[in-house]
């Protein structure tokens, strides 16, 4: 007999890289019945929805939730849209006992835990966020499966490649130097070295991503490079995921990007300042993660 659905309610307002951590975890609630409702940023719900990880999507900003943390009654509207769920898991508001409180009274059963683990933790944050389900018999994933792309997705991609003249005889190499942060960049020096060096062994076509930040980063890394390479201008983030999965390998800083490079499947080489490469090191086993010490050496 098969089992009843439950709708299930994903609170994540993260960015990029950190929603994509949560992929394992939503993966195995997914194939144990839950049927989600993802609330966070509009275009990662899109990008979620679109793979099919997810049934719906819903922006976190007008959801209503902030009501949780003032005096008084919930008002109807938002009581009535959580009315719909059987459970919610918000990787939000952890920090705060009466949104946790009030969440709680008006949702059967409800989790609450911060989006990455303590500093002392042993955990990456895709098993601190396997691991905050343990109370709905959710255990880590034995295999981990890449993010779906769609056909329209990867048509958009290879529509936006040929109008930059990419070739499609060669095998691509997307790269993207920047990050939320500039200490998380990797050198620009050493990028550049692992990329011509990438290059060479695989005889790869470059495509270097840049979004709306990365202007310095990618001007910084094509004056260095040796190498002609083809600028990707701020595509949208599904005509991104799917240029990804269409590549055959990824070089990318500590960023959104790069998660979303390993998330899809593509064969990624992750460059991590030593800060952030234990708790941060992607999920998907198609990615590698290199520290890039204060020098700029690989370690």
């Amino acid at each position: 007999m098969a089992q009843e659905p439950i709708d299930t309610l994903v609170i994540h307002p993260g960015a990029l890289g950190d929603v994509l951590q949560a992929v394992p975890a939503l993966s195995t609630l997914g194939r144990l019945g839950h049927r989600m409702t993802f609330a966070g940023q509009p275009r990662l719900g899109e990008l979620l929805q679109g793979s099919g990880l997810v049934l719906a999507a819903t922006p976190f900003d007008t959801f209503g939730l902030e009501a949780l943390f003032a005096d008084g009654p919930a008002p109807e509207r938002l009581t009535s849209r959580l009315s719909r769920f059987r459970r919610v898991v918000s990787w939000f508001g952890s920090r705060e006992p009466d949104y946790v409180k009030r969440l709680g009274a008006l949702v059967p059963e409800v989790i609450v835990a911060p989006p990455v683990p303590d500093d002392k933790s042993p955990l990456t944050v895709w098993e601190h966020l396997v691991e905050t389900l343990s109370a709905w018999n959710v255990a880590r994933p034995s295999e981990l499966h890449a993010l779906a792309t769609t056909e329209r997705w990867r048509i958009a991609a290879r529509t936006a490649l040929m109008a930059l003249g990419v070739d499609e005889g060669r095998p691509l190499l997307i790269a993207h130097p920047g990050a939320g942060a500039r200490w998380k960049q990797a050198p620009t020096a050493r990028f550049a070295q692992a990329l011509e060096r990438m290059t060479a062994d695989g005889g790869f076509e470059v495509l270097v991503h840049q979004g709306p930040a990365d202007g310095p980063a990618v001007e910084a890394l094509v004056t260095t490079l040796g190498i002609s390479v083809h600028r990707y201008l701020e595509p949208t983030l599904t005509e991104l995921a799917g240029a990804l999965a269409l590549a055959q390998a990824y070089l990318g800083s500590d960023s959104g990007v790069s998660h979303l490079a390993a998330s899809v499947g593509t064969p990624s080489v992750i460059l991590y300042p030593p800060e952030t490469l234990r708790q941060w090191a992607p999920w998907a086993p198609s990615a590698v993660a290199l520290g890039v010490g204060s020098e700029g050496d690989l370690s």
